[in-house]
């Protein structure tokens, strides 16, 4: 059971229980908004062992605990210690959980996240659950509006780990040979036929706007709304396809070294890649790892799982490319967010139909993480959230299924590393027109 007393705090930690303190119906909206944000990892958490919260799969990936114990951090020194005056709870795991904020000190290494034996799981569950308390009492004092605005980006940097916490847990659970479910699967039919293709035409040519603009949330790395120049062109009404990824296989795509970029053809040699990642094949035919144990491939689900290179190769065998970040935004900016988020529960991507715009799976553009122009990064630590990651990284739109649904927005820019391939990252396709 996660919900243990803890000796050293004699507090109970129990993940799935509310957060204390002001009573809801007397809380203000961000104090509402505080409790339902961080029920969701509390509730991901449900049936999971300490074991499994424990262990780290590779340097990219972070143990559940660490998750559950790092967003708790955040609150503390970007909130409660600077504008509540409260000093830390414990102030030596300050350097367990800095995750790269370099200001606010030293940090563990990254790698060794998985050797943090200690502090348990029941107390890094008992140092949430005083967080929680601590950060409802400042929030019933109804703070001022920088402090509120701190709150926020905790919020949706809460979220965030929320993804992150399925990602890096299914990569660890799919290296157990016993391939193990921890989510019960939603019902399923047959494997659906490949839903078809049409294509959003997008011209004449011409400015659009992009970016954040208004009052309402947005990260630093969304704004300034700007103009971009955009050629005519068409933008694909679905993402790929698990059934357009196994044509690709078929028609050795994975063995043409003419389809690659020359990074991403040596890793596709070093790391063996014959399909996405957590594809299997067996006697069967082809299967995938799931949060709901080994499942058939369905030819109508997104593919999902595959590395900027990989996205990229496909693009040019089916005779397209990756849309630009900004020709994504403009095609998608007023539609309807209507493929599977977080919220649905399968942590899994759903069937498409012939057209879907958002949730599912992240999709690859073609575009460097870099700013726009006239960014400016946010003041003091928070600074460091996103501007010191604008080398070496793609941009991805459109969030998953393991984004929270109210996370995401048409201007939100996400980013990996090329090679990356555990988050759920798949791809639309884009073409030219005359």
């Amino acid at each position: 059971m996660l919900g243990r007393t803890d000796t050293d705090s004699g507090m109970i930690a129990d993940p799935l229980a509310p957060v204390a303190s002001t009573p809801p119906a007397a809380a203000p909206p961000l104090a509402l908004r505080y409790r339902a944000v961080r029920a969701g990892m509390a509730a991901l958490a449900r049936g999971l062992s300490g074991e499994d919260l424990a262990v780290q799969s590779m340097p990219d990936a972070s143990p559940g605990k660490w998750h559950l114990a790092h967003t708790s951090w955040f609150f503390e020194v970007m909130v409660l210690e600077p504008h509540a005056g409260l000093a830390p709870l414990r102030p030596d795991w300050l350097y367990l959980f800095n995750s790269y904020y370099d200001a606010l000190g030293e940090r563990h290494p990254r790698p060794q996240r998985g050797l943090l034996t200690r502090p348990s799981l029941e107390q890094v569950l008992a140092y949430r659950a005083e967080v929680d308390v601590r950060m409802l009492e400042f929030l019933a004092t109804d703070p001022a509006t920088p402090a509120q605005a701190l709150v926020e980006l905790g919020l949706q940097h809460e979220q965030q780990h929320q993804e992150l916490f399925v990602t890096d847990l299914k990569h660890l659970l799919s290296h157990n040979p016993l391939a193990p479910a921890w989510r019960v699967a939603p019902a399923r039919t047959t494997a659906g036929a490949n839903p078809p293709l049409r294509w959003i035409a997008h011209g004449p040519a011409g400015p659009v706007a992009i970016g954040a603009e208004g009052p309402d949330f947005a990260f630093d790395n969304e704004r300034p709304r700007h103009s971009v120049w955009l050629e005519p062109f068409a933008l694909a009404s679905r993402p790929v396809t698990c059934g357009d990824w196994l044509a690709f296989i078929e028609a050795a795509g994975y063995r043409d070294p003419t389809l690659w970029l020359a990074d991403g053809w040596d890793a596709v040699q070093a790391g063996g890649w014959q399909a996405p990642l957590y594809w299997r094949r067996g006697d069967a035919g082809w299967q995938r790892y799931s949060v709901h144990g080994p499942v058939a491939i369905d030819p109508a689900e997104p593919v999902a799982h595959v590395s900027y290179y990989e996205a990229d190769a496909y693009a040019r065998w089916a005779g397209a490319r990756l849309p630009t970040e900004a020709e994504w935004e403009a095609v998608a900016c007023g539609r309807v967010f209507a493929g599977a988020f977080a919220d649905d529960g399968r942590l899994e991507p759903a069937p498409v139909t012939v057209e879907c715009f958002g949730g599912n799976v992240w999709e690859w553009t073609s575009s460097a993480y870099s700013p726009y122009p006239g960014f400016r990064a946010l003041t003091g630590a928070a600074g460091e959230y996103n501007g010191k990651f604008m080398s070496g990284q793609m941009v991805l739109r459109g969030g998953s299924c393991a984004s929270p649904r109210d996370h995401v927005r048409s201007s939100y820019r996400n980013f990996f590393p090329p090679a990356a391939r555990w988050q759920y990252s798949g791809l639309r396709l884009a073409k030219d027109q005359a």
